[in-house]
């Protein structure tokens, strides 16, 4: 079961630039900048109330932010969804139809265990499944 958003990720060309962008709009500072190798990006976090932005920035031009930004302007890049048991999750909406791109889950950052849905099964929005890595 989905339990809330918990974040939307936003691909961007320079993460220090939309740093200073995002720290101005929404008056506090990132609370966390990370490397996450397996994706190959660089993440920063801001929270806002209980929701949470995180900025993307590839670190290869093989990344799928890379391909991304390639196809598309800066902006939004997925909704994640909080979840409390991810491997019920992905059975669930696999057995419903949805075409999973990880039919197991991986690290992400913030320490969170994530899955991503395609979009082709999800009106063209890339979803993201995130539980706490336990």
């Amino acid at each position: 079961m989905l339990n809330k958003i918990e974040h939307l990720g936003i691909a961007v060309k320079d993460i220090q630039a939309s740093n200073k962008i995002f720290a101005e709009l929404l008056g506090v500072e990132p609370y966390k900048q990370e490397e996450v190798p397996s994706e190959h990006v660089l993440t920063s976090f801001f929270r806002i109330g209980e929701s949470k932005i995180e900025l993307l920035q590839a670190t290869s031009p093989d990344s799928a932010i890379a391909k991304f930004l390639d196809k598309n302007k800066e902006g939004i890049h997925h909704i994640a969804f909080d979840v409390t048991d991810i491997h019920a999750e992905i059975k669930r909406l696999t057995a419903l139809g949805y075409q999973m791109i990880h039919a197991e889950p991986k690290d992400g950052a913030d320490n969170k265990i994530i899955a991503f849905l395609h979009p082709k099964s999800t009106n063209g929005v890339l979803i993201e499944l995130c539980q706490d890595r336990p």
